[in-house]
């Protein structure tokens, strides 16, 4: 059968998808076979960079005539800061392309057809569900028209992020923190309320090898009490300054509508975002029900009296409480990282 042969390939096509910080484009990884050996390899490292297809079309090089792509998105449609993949591949003379998923982004799907209408044969549908796993992120913001939202925290044992004199860093060790800014550059945004720049002044940077593209930043201040020049508004990276004045749209009773910010935030552009708090912000999104991931690091610390990693819930009852179903428990240096997804009902 076709897919028992196509799998190893998809898969390996799946493997590469998962390198890079692309956001606030896919994960694409792009595999190209000839006579039963891969002749070129790629995957989109950072957005504004190769396609996975013209990476691996580029290490092919004449040898991609009559050979079989194996991509784990469909290759797009249209023009943007790079030309339109199934184009390109139309262009090398490529025999076959068995696609992963397809493209729910209007804006570039249909490259499946354009790949047939050239001649092309095209299978759809192979490694599905690991295609879709390794690009989550991007999947659901293109499903729910909203960026894909992660909650992280560093928090002690006892669940407090700070000390009563609003001492907080660090809890977490070096590992736990290195793991934080990879999840700054996976997903592309990162967004704080005011508290948290008035409180830290941090910078909300990627520090870590391979990010080209620093992550925007989002700052919720909806009185405009930031003066202006505190650290997150430096740097190269775009700040999205989110005042009553500039998403009025979005506020209620002095506090922002989530669901509506996250809307306003995705016809921007962006498509995945990390919250990272304060305990006031993080609360408006768990209770607003528009997380769809926690990060969560506990460090082997009682902190006593200090801030909860989450104020101002509101819950009424027990029966109100969200429930989150644990997926990954990992050890990072001297902390754990829990990784835990809302259940829905």
């Amino acid at each position: 059968m076709k897919s028992a042969r196509d799998e190893p390939w998809m898969l390996r096509a799946v493997a590469l998808s998962r390198r890079g910080f692309p956001a606030p484009n896919p994960h694409v990884g792009c595999v190209i076979v000839k006579n039963g050996q891969v002749v070129g390899e790629g995957w989109h490292a950072n957005a504004g960079g190769d396609h996975a297809e013209a990476m691996a079309l580029k290490r092919a090089g004449a040898q991609a005539r009559g050979a079989t792509v194996y991509v784990t998105l469909e290759p797009c449609s249209h023009q943007g800061r790079t030309p339109p993949c199934s184009r390109v591949l139309c262009e090398a003379n490529v025999k076959r392309v068995v696609i992963a998923c397809l493209d729910p982004n209007p804006r570039a799907s249909g490259g499946a057809e354009i790949l047939r209408s050239a001649g092309i044969e095209v299978e759809v549908g192979i490694c599905e569900q690991e295609a879709w796993s390794a690009n989550e992120m991007f999947l659901e913001a293109m499903r729910k028209k909203r960026p894909y939202v992660v909650a992280k925290a560093g928090l002690s044992l006892d669940g407090r992020i700070a000390l009563p004199s609003g001492e907080s860093q660090w809890i977490t060790g070096p590992a736990a923190r290195q793991q934080g800014h990879r999840l700054r550059a996976e997903c592309g945004a990162v967004l704080v309320g005011r508290r948290t720049v008035e409180a830290d002044d941090p910078e909300l940077t990627a520090r870590i090898r391979g990010v080209k593209n620093q992550p925007v930043k989002v700052v919720l201040d909806p009185l405009g009490r930031l003066r202006g020049d505190e650290k997150v508004f430096q740097g190269s990276a775009e700040t999205i300054h989110v005042t009553r004045e500039t998403f009025p749209n979005c506020l209620a009773d002095s506090r922002f509508n989530i669901e509506k910010l996250l809307c306003e935030l995705f016809q921007r552009g962006l498509t995945s975002l990390l919250v990272e708090g304060g305990a006031r912000t993080l609360a408006g999104f768990v209770a607003a029900g528009c997380v769809d991931r926690f990060e969560l690091f506990l460090a082997p610390k009682l902190l006593g009296d200090g801030p909860s990693w989450l104020e101002g819930l509101g819950l009424r009852g027990l029966s109100e409480a969200p429930e989150l179903s644990i997926e990954k428990v990992r050890r990072r240096g001297v902390d754990i990282q829990v990784t835990a997804r809302p259940l829905r009902t």
